[in-house]
């Protein structure tokens, strides 16, 4: 998924990066829950920080990617990589996640029946390893961008944007930097 140069890592770099892309291919391409628990210990946990779901040990942790994470997914969902970052015993992922909101999302919306709108968020993953296996992930989005995004949020008197947060990171000029703080400040500068 991300471009790495694999000769620059240690080979337990690499199999830590080989590990974590089995564990993405069982969750997005295979849409099995075994397989993406089977990557993990035997008590992993997963916390997708902005809404508390996920899940502590394997049977919560595989009944939550197999009843809520994996049929969870809009069809069209595509990871758009920004950047990766491996160290000793942790990979951070940095990445655009994108699709149309079609189905029920309640790992990332709980409660929130579709909208048929787009979603951008730049989402961040915490992936640490224990072992040779995957111990936990710590996921981080901006659940505010996500709510404008779908028309749950007004954003108008609000310091929170929608999907100009996405565009920025892919592309730093397409949005003008301070969009928020020009709101209430006259500043040439910004």
């Amino acid at each position: 998924m991300f471009p790495l140069d694999l000769e620059k890592l240690t080979p337990e770099q690499r199999a830590m990066v080989d590990l974590w892309e089995r564990h993405l291919r069982a969750e997005f391409e295979d849409k099995d829950a075994r397989a993406s628990c089977d990557t993990m210990v035997a008590y992993p946990y997963v916390n997708h920080v902005p809404v508390l779901t996920g899940g502590v040990g394997r049977p919560q942790l595989e009944h939550f990617y197999g009843r809520y994470f994996i049929p969870g997914m809009p069809a069209d969902v595509e990871l758009v990589p920004i950047s990766r970052t491996v160290g000793y015993d942790r990979i951070v992922d940095e990445f655009v996640f994108r699709c149309t909101h079609t189905v029920r999302m309640d790992w990332l919306l709980p409660g929130v029946p579709p909208t048929g709108r787009r979603l951008e968020l730049v989402t961040v993953v915490v992936v640490s390893f224990e072992g040779g296996k995957i111990h936990h992930e710590h996921i981080h989005w901006d659940q505010a961008s996500a709510l404008v995004q779908l028309g749950l949020l007004d954003p108008t008197n609000l310091p929170v944007a929608g999907d100009e947060t996405a565009r920025k990171m892919l592309d730093p000029a397409a949005v003008p930097s301070n969009l928020l703080m020009k709101r209430t400040i006259t500043d040439e500068l910004l």
